[in-house]
């Protein structure tokens, strides 16, 4: 036999057998109850996993859209979260501001706009001003301790001096030597101020903390400004000693600012007492 019709022969020869299968497999389905039974539940079977893996199919395609809207529903919730939080964070503080401001100041709570910090004199601008109640010669301070005085305002922004500027001097109180002197910016590294003007027989251990002492007319008394550090002796008659600031200027974004309401009648008593001869 030729070679080519090798190859004709046998796919005739499995023709046949296919149809000869179709046909016996389609008179078992017709003449036998039970193959025909068997044939039904064998095509279920079969329906049922092609059904099945359809719908995991179609679940898994699925699976991200409807992470998405978990992930979008989770966020409305903590944003809610978030907002609850803030309103009684808000209430809170009103709460401290009316007790503080029946102690003789009032408080007001301000964001940081604009401020230098690698200047000689440093400055700092907040987005309150004299419509929202803000003054000149008051604080500027934060949960940390002392940030700075208001120095200049117009409508709705207010000007002031930072701790890091030699032109601002804070008075405070030193340690448990119970010394008031004043403390300034020493003009040259971050975060370190002096306190000047000790008599030298004042024994000042390093790490004792440093507040305000309360005798200025704008800051409240006993607020943080930082710790003590090294001491040394200035022309051997007075003793000055660094201090570390408690306030991180490199971070300060809200701030609050601390108007004291008796400063006006303060003032002038100082200048009636001056004015007498």
């Amino acid at each position: 036999m030729p070679r080519g019709q090798k190859p004709v022969s046998f796919l005739a020869g499995a023709a046949i057998f296919i149809l000869l299968e179709v046909a016996a497999l389609g008179m078992l389905h017709a003449s036998s109850t039970l193959q025909n039974i068997w044939l039904n539940r064998a095509s279920h079977r079969t329906m049922a996993l092609l059904w099945g893996g359809s719908e995991t199919i179609r679940s898994h395609f699925q699976l991200e859209r409807l992470n998405q809207e978990l992930q979008a529903e989770n966020a409305a919730l903590q944003e809610r979260l978030r907002a609850y939080e803030r309103l009684e964070a808000d209430q809170e503080e009103l709460a401290r501001m009316a007790a503080r401001e029946a102690a003789g100041y009032r408080y007001t709570p301000a964001t940081v706009v604009k401020m230098s910090r690698n200047l000689t004199h440093n400055y700092i601008i907040l987005n309150k001003g004299s419509e929202d109640g803000i003054r000149p010669q008051s604080g500027i301070i934060s949960d940390r301790g002392v940030v700075g005085i208001v120095e200049a305002v117009d409508r709705h922004y207010s000007y002031g001096l930072t701790l890091m500027n030699p032109q601002m001097s804070v008075g405070a109180r030193v340690g448990r030597t119970e010394i008031v002197a004043p403390l300034s910016w020493d003009g040259r590294t971050s975060g370190v101020a002096v306190v000047r003007n000790i008599p030298p027989h004042f024994n000042i251990e390093p790490g004792d903390t440093v507040r305000t002492s309360g005798y200025s007319s704008i800051f409240p008394p006993d607020l943080p400004i930082g710790v003590t550090g090294g001491t040394r002796l200035v022309d051997g008659s007075t003793r000055q000693v660094d201090v570390h600031l408690f306030q991180d200027f490199s971070t300060v974004r809200y701030v609050t600012v601390v108007e004291n309401l008796e400063r006006s009648e303060m003032m002038a008593l100082e200048a009636a007492g001056e004015g007498r001869p």
